[in-house]
């Protein structure tokens, strides 16, 4: 009798004795229909390279490896890196790597030498943030993101005005961002506290190769200072804040806001990306 994916995951961590650690976000999938979502959305042929972060039991993994040229599995817990080199034995086309994902500084560290690869990945809630846009401001970011993330964050990475948030401009700058579906805690054993959500985010490096200048370090670095600044106090008006944060005259920076087209009244929330990349260009010509 085929035993349901709830079913074969509970009898897994029987079988291995495995006591799970809440801190570390280990809930995992036990619905096949979110499992084929996932995989229909990542789009995978025979020659994808996928870095999966948090690999866990090596649920997803095995659908990924069914469909693409190689995996790279990254996985924190050694005690499921034990799980996973045993599961997966049968499989000659993956690579299982036990480290911290947030301690790794270059893609390269990871054994990834493809440039057009894909991260695939049910996040742990925990880091969930961190690993996007750790992935996005590499110098070479994945062709194409698909994660499960918690349901809340989903929402503000992919957020438009009055709702921007300073991971929204960070995150839509550097990539477009899609909200796919959402994904009920009742898909997960044991069951997390909050619905969750899979996100498409494609990189803008990659889709949009003339704005490389704006990804120059000099300019991001400025965009940054504006965004944070303006996100300094965000039910303030944006003119007092940039006044604040740039030891500017009120009325200049009412003027500076003004020539870009921007509400007087506006706050950080009301502007989109386009609005702070003017306003980062403006303000930093004028000081």
């Amino acid at each position: 009798m085929h035993q349901s994916l709830r079913a074969r995951t509970w009898n897994l961590l029987r079988n291995y004795n495995l006591h799970l650690k809440k801190r570390w976000g280990q809930n995992f999938l036990v619905s096949e229909k979110i499992l084929q979502e996932i995989v229909d959305f990542s789009q995978l042929t025979s020659e994808d390279v996928v870095v999966e972060i948090g690999a866990g039991i090596g649920t997803l993994t095995k659908e990924l490896l069914r469909v693409a040229k190689k995996v790279i599995a990254v996985e924190k817990d050694k005690r499921l890196v034990g799980i996973l080199k045993d599961v997966l034995k049968d499989f000659k086309n993956v690579k299982i790597v036990q480290d911290d994902i947030l301690k790794i500084k270059a893609i390269k560290e990871l054994g990834v030498e493809d440039k057009n690869y894909k991260v695939v990945a049910n996040l742990p809630f925990a880091v969930a943030t961190r690993v996007i846009m750790g992935f996005l401001e590499l110098e070479n970011p994945p062709k194409l993101m698909i994660v499960m993330v918690q349901k809340e964050v989903g929402k503000r990475i992919c957020a438009r005005p009055p709702k921007m948030s300073k991971l929204s401009v960070f995150c839509q700058f550097h990539s477009k961002v899609n909200f796919l579906d959402s994904v009920p805690k009742r898909n997960f054993f044991p069951s997390p506290k909050v619905d969750s959500a899979i996100l498409k985010i494609v990189p803008c490096k990659h889709t949009k190769p003339y704005f490389i200048n704006l990804f120059s370090k000099p300019f991001y670095r400025r965009f940054s200072q504006v965004v944070k600044a303006g996100f300094s106090h965000p039910r303030k008006q944006l003119a007092n804040n940039l006044s604040e944060a740039f030891n500017l005259p009120k009325e200049k920076a009412k003027k500076l806001i003004f020539e870009n087209k921007i509400s007087a009244k506006a706050r950080a929330g009301n502007l989109t990306v386009a609005d702070w990349i003017k306003l980062t260009k403006s303000l930093f010509l004028k000081i």
